[in-house]
């Protein structure tokens, strides 16, 4: 990583190359902050059906809200190399068995994150203009910051969604 990174209170360790270290900072406190929740969910509750009601698939465990977060943190970063010209493909999605695997799925798909602005120091994180901004396979169009800010309120959203499967699920 080219950012230098700076302790402040708490030993949390801040890194200082502006917007995009606040971007990265934020992104990374959401996920362990995420990790947090996920950390005593067993191997039964998670793959507990909690919501067999919903249409999204993506939301009927703990384990496919895991699954879902990982591959939306890699879609977010691809939508980027796809607009700044990169042909590459989207990540499939991965099930995976333990919350163990599902931490170092998470601690990857940072990395993967982390890495875009390696790749791309000089990015751009900012566009006014409708036409220049990412549109994504979803619909919407952002910039690369409003991208950014929207990875980190999914994650957000989900670890709430988890805290209210954890509340339902019979412990």
């Amino acid at each position: 990583m080219f950012a230098i990174k700076v302790r402040m209170k708490k030993n949390r360790v801040y890194r200082n190359n502006g917007a995009i270290g606040a971007l990265l900072d934020e992104y990374e406190k959401s996920i362990t902050e995420f990790k947090e929740v996920i950390k005593d969910v067993n191997s039964k509750e998670l793959i507990q059906i909690v919501d067999s009601k919903t249409k999204d698939e993506d939301c009927k465990s703990i384990q496919t809200i895991i699954t879902h977060v990982v591959r939306a943190g890699y879609t977010y970063v691809i939508e980027i190399r796809r607009w700044l010209g990169e042909d590459i493909k989207y990540k499939e999605k991965e099930t995976l068995n333990s919350i163990l695997e599902y931490n170092e799925a998470l601690d990857k798909m940072f990395a993967y994150n982390e890495q875009l602005f390696d790749d791309y120091s000089n990015i751009k994180l900012e566009e006014l203009e409708p036409d220049k901004k990412v549109h994504v396979r979803w619909g919407q169009k952002y910039d690369v910051e409003q991208l950014f800010e929207h990875a980190i309120v999914h994650i957000l959203r989900h670890r709430r969604q988890i805290e209210l499967f954890k509340n339902k699920i019979s412990r």
